[in-house]
């Protein structure tokens, strides 16, 4: 009897890697905004909570619900939140996701793209309220950040499936 064939294709990834590489790239997203740019007015949006929304969006079983802890604290970490507000809030928003995921039978770009604005809006206010007082003048800022991070989740959705595809590819 012959051995049988290498295939052609290489060796699949598994779905254990799945998980780190979309960990790795969220835990990326989360580093970019320690780059040293001069800046006026942080306009950067949450990039670590744009592709953690993405990848949710894109498969639901690559994360597991308590990924949003340890994600968001190496986000707390990072970015100078209060300890413990990235961890509550991220762990909520993919409760949240996950509570749509289930009530929707199907879903188009356009409404991935509503449930991202929703997420994203409420982890910054969330910020807001638990960073900074009530009197602070920052609303007219946040307003303008918000509307960055939802302009970029089509491309932070893009990056998360080129990624994947990449992935997948055979070595």
């Amino acid at each position: 009897m012959r051995p049988p064939r290498p295939s052609k294709f290489g060796e699949p990834v598994s779905a254990r890697q799945r998980s780190l590489i979309a960990a790795a790239v969220v835990m990326a997203g989360s580093l970019l905004p320690i780059v040293p740019v001069v800046a006026v007015v942080p306009y950067l949006p949450p990039l670590g909570l744009l592709l953690l929304v993405a990848w949710r969006q894109r498969s639901p079983d690559i994360l597991p619900v308590w990924a949003g802890a340890p994600l968001g604290l190496w986000d707390d970490l990072l970015s100078g939140h209060p300890l413990g507000s990235a961890m509550s809030l991220w762990t909520l928003i993919l409760l949240a996701i996950d509570v749509v995921d289930h009530r929707l039978v199907w879903r188009t770009f356009w409404q991935d793209w509503l449930i991202a604005a929703g997420a994203l809006t409420g982890f910054l206010v969330g910020a807001r309220l638990a960073g900074t007082s009530l009197g602070a003048h920052v609303d007219t800022v946040l307003i303008i950040q918000i509307a960055i991070a939802i302009a970029l989740y089509p491309l932070a959705a893009a990056l998360c499936g080129w990624v994947d595809a990449r992935g997948q590819q055979p070595r």
